[in-house]
């Protein structure tokens, strides 16, 4: 049977006008009972209790505008030419942990009714090591680990950077020959700094924008750092040597295929940036 309609529309306004209310604030207010709130909410009204999403950093209006103007630019341009996404080389940094401790979902197994729940230590993340990534729709172009105590600054980045020419004459040499590749990283002090301009702009390198505070919109923070670093959760490495050996077993076991489809869900990104308008999308149930 249908709850009243003057119950439905008054609880619809009461969500509506402080969405953090609480089935027992609803049915006080209301004077029905805790479930019948609960069946209007759920049956009538088609709505369920969702936590908050962790962003960045919540976003201002001008920011929101920027990040739609960038995706419209970047999905043009992918439009107007059929080679743009090959030729985009796309890299970030990141910690690597000697110890990361599992998932809830790593270390579950079987059990049977009355069988005591598998127990899991909380220990924290230990010995780091800053790894360099840069990658392009065809796979790995140049990675590497700082030393030890290197602070990945400007003069260090664009030492980096000089590298990764370096394996871009050797591994892609059609990008070498045309010199048309282009430079996709993040807005971090040491990528926008003084030299590091003065470095792109003297070996004529374009870099294309990546838009601040948006880890869903870096093909490195939305797919491979996650990809790798669910892999070397768990397992305890008691040397750095360890940590860049089995770091390089996950990048190796990465398919052609992987590589492909984040620069074909890059795009897709992009679109849903702009259906957003500008907002976080990341982990919300609404595709497009």
């Amino acid at each position: 049977m249908s709850s009243p309609p003057k119950n439905v529309e008054k609880i619809q306004r009461l969500v509506h006008e402080d969405r953090r209310r609480t089935i027992k604030d609803i049915a006080g207010i209301v004077n029905v009972s805790y479930g019948t709130v609960q069946e209007i909410l759920t049956c009538d009204l088609n709505m369920h209790r969702g936590a908050a999403k962790f962003v960045p950093r919540l976003l201002t209006p001008e920011q929101k505008e920027h990040h739609v103007a960038i995706c419209q630019v970047l999905r043009q341009r992918a439009l107007d030419d059929p080679s743009f996404m090959s030729r985009v080389i796309t890299g970030d940094e990141s910690w690597v942990y000697g110890y990361d401790p599992a998932t809830k979902q790593q270390p579950s197994q079987w059990k049977s009714l009355g069988s005591l729940r598998p127990k899991k230590a909380r220990q924290s993340r230990s010995m780091t090591k800053s790894m360099l990534m840069f990658f392009d729709i065809r796979g790995i172009v140049h990675h590497e680990f700082a030393a030890q105590g290197q602070t990945v600054n400007a003069g260090f980045y664009c030492s980096v950077l000089r590298r990764l020419r370096e394996d871009i004459r050797r591994k892609r040499p059609e990008l070498w020959r045309t010199g048309n590749w282009l430079l996709h990283d993040d807005n971090t002090p040491s990528h926008r700094a003084l030299v590091t301009c003065e470095f792109l702009a003297h070996y004529s390198i374009i870099a294309l924008p990546q838009l601040p505070y948006s880890p869903d919109l870096a093909p490195c923070d939305f797919f491979l750092f996650p990809k790798m670093k669910l892999q070397l959760k768990g397992p305890r490495f008691d040397t750095v040597e360890e940590i860049q050996w089995e770091s390089q077993n996950v990048l190796g076991r990465l398919r052609d295929q992987d590589f492909q489809h984040v620069f074909q869900q890059w795009q897709r990104r992009w679109n849903r940036c702009v259906a957003a308008q500008g907002d976080y999308f990341e982990g919300d149930a609404a595709q497009t």
